[in-house]
């Protein structure tokens, strides 16, 4: 069997009840901007994106089910650069109409969990310096300052199983998926 080709995240297409509610929250909470709209198989269509190299990260359809049981995904996850921007989140998103926030450590990363307007569960996180085996699930209190955050994370994560700078741990991924690669 050969290897799969390389892949790498670009978009997420979500169906939608609200267009207009649901483009409105994912640019003016979260800061996407709309690339294109339009029609498609009798469907309104949002374009989404923050990279301008992407023409769209997320791709927002009408046609979803009026049954808010009925889930369209698990979670979209999005990177942030710092503490401070999961805390910016933290702080306003109680002011938006979304459900369920819960600020999350996981180790190697602090993540804020909540669901938006509609109940798609999005994951907005930032990158820890340690790794630790996954998955773990602390509380964590985003009121508290960055340092505070990081000297509470270091010493949750020192006595857990695998624990080690991240970096050992990128080196040691890329090793390995170099390895397979070159045993494919």
């Amino acid at each position: 069997m050969s290897k799969p080709p390389e892949v790498s995240f670009s978009h997420i297409g979500l169906f939608v009840i609200d267009m207009d509610r649901m483009a409105d929250f994912y640019t003016r909470v979260l800061g996407f901007f709309v690339t294109d709209r339009g029609m498609l198989s009798g469907r309104r269509l949002t374009f989404l994106s923050r990279d301008p190299r992407e023409h769209h990260q997320i791709v927002l359809s009408t046609g979803r089910h009026q049954d808010l049981h009925v889930k369209v995904i698990n979670q979209i996850s999005f990177r942030m650069a710092s503490l401070s921007a999961l805390q910016h989140f933290w702080r306003t998103l109680p002011n938006e109409s979304v459900s369920d926030i819960d600020p999350i450590i996981h180790g190697n990363a602090w993540a804020l969990y909540f669901r938006d307007p509609e109940g798609n569960r999005i994951e907005l996180f930032v990158d820890s310096e340690w790794y630790i085996a996954q998955p773990i699930r602390h509380p964590l209190d985003l009121s508290m300052p960055e340092a505070d955050i990081r000297r509470i994370t270091y010493e949750f994560c020192r006595d857990k199983p695998g624990f080690k700078p991240i970096e050992r741990w990128y080196d040691e991924m890329r090793e390995l998926m170099a390895t397979h690669r070159a045993a494919g």
